[in-house]
């Protein structure tokens, strides 16, 4: 599913016209990244969390001359996936 789909759906689930929809999805996308862009972390129950990590710098190789190159520090959000939708996915796996 894409923004798009999400938003489509959500005008026809909730009779809601399409700008609507889209606002909505717009403002709870751009809070989810304010919070994260803040340091914050988000969570959604059943869902899962999103959080920042922080990277250090360190030297990596450029893989097509071998050239040994300086990747700067930077920070990366990071998914966690809920219980509840960890068991949804496996349900009925038989332990796969």
């Amino acid at each position: 599913m894409n923004k798009s789909e999400l938003i489509e759906r959500l005008a026809q689930r909730c009779d809601l016209g399409q700008l609507q929809s889209e606002e909505i999805v717009n403002l709870i996308v751009d809070h989810m990244r304010k919070s994260l862009t803040s340091g914050g972390r988000i969570e959604i129950r059943g869902f899962g969390s999103f959080v920042v990590k922080d990277y250090k710098p360190y030297q990596g190789r450029n893989p097509k001359t071998g050239e040994k190159i300086q990747v700067a520090a930077k920070r990366l959000p990071q998914f966690k996936v809920g219980k509840e939708l960890k068991e949804r996915l496996n349900q009925g796996l038989g332990g796969i």
